[in-house]
């Protein structure tokens, strides 16, 4: 049995299925997405959206840390260009947890994650 991410006390106030993936870093015990995040009222740092834009975005990162295995289902490379020609690889469009790890993919491919420690965001400093 698997549960969605929204479920996740550490992604709190992060939309995922809107935010932007601009780029993915592997370590041997780590696996971080950098997003141009969607951040719902519930993120301290939420702010209303800035004109002609949908939703509150945060440059941030999604970490799994002390992950003892990243195994890549699928890896798409895929990369698209907004109206602004800002280059993305798409959304993360789900992402589950269960006793097996974490789970998750997008137009980026498809990815499992074994970790200790739940998935973290944290918001750039820079915003």
């Amino acid at each position: 049995m698997s549960a969605n991410y929204e479920t996740l006390p550490t992604l709190d106030g992060v939309y995922l299925e809107d935010s932007y993936v601009l780029s993915i870093d592997e370590t041997p015990h780590s696996l971080t997405f950098r997003l141009d995040a969607v951040l719902t009222p519930e993120h301290p740092l939420y702010h209303e959206p800035r004109p002609g834009e949908q939703y509150c975005y945060a440059d941030g990162t999604l970490t799994f840390g002390s992950a003892s295995q990243v195994e890549w289902i699928r890896r798409t490379g895929v990369r698209h260009r907004d109206a602004n020609d800002e280059e993305d690889q798409g959304n993360i469009d789900y992402l589950e947890f269960g006793p097996a790890g974490y789970h998750l993919g997008g137009d980026w491919g498809e990815v499992r994650v074994l970790s200790s420690r739940p998935p973290v965001f944290r918001v750039l400093e820079d915003n």
